[in-house]
């Protein structure tokens, strides 16, 4: 039964199911996350809980890592508008060693 909809790890609609429906399709949801990086809200009356990939997980937690960094956003942006302007380094200038 789907209860709401939200944003999922597939941008696309995320399942809200109740805790009774999630354990009985189990394993039917862990292949969901896994093959099609689908996200699961599961509902419970104390509370709710969250199922995705370990992937989507280790991906979320990256992405918070990186947007942690002081000024990150801004040095990605200041090296695209480099290479756009053609403002870049040969491999060999910057490791000493010829490809």
């Amino acid at each position: 039964m789907l209860l709401s909809r939200g944003l999922g790890a597939n941008y696309g609609p995320m399942k809200t199911l109740t805790v009774d429906e999630a354990q009985e399709g189990f394993v039917e949801l862990v292949s969901q996350t896994q093959k099609n990086q689908e996200t699961f809200r599961i509902h419970h009356k104390e509370g709710e809980a969250v199922l995705l990939s370990s992937e989507e997980n280790d991906s979320l937690l990256e992405t918070l890592e990186l947007l942690s960094i002081p000024d990150f956003r801004n040095n990605i942006r200041d090296s695209i508008e480099e290479a756009e302007k053609g403002e870049t380094l040969s491999f060999e200038k910057v490791f000493g060693e010829v490809q």
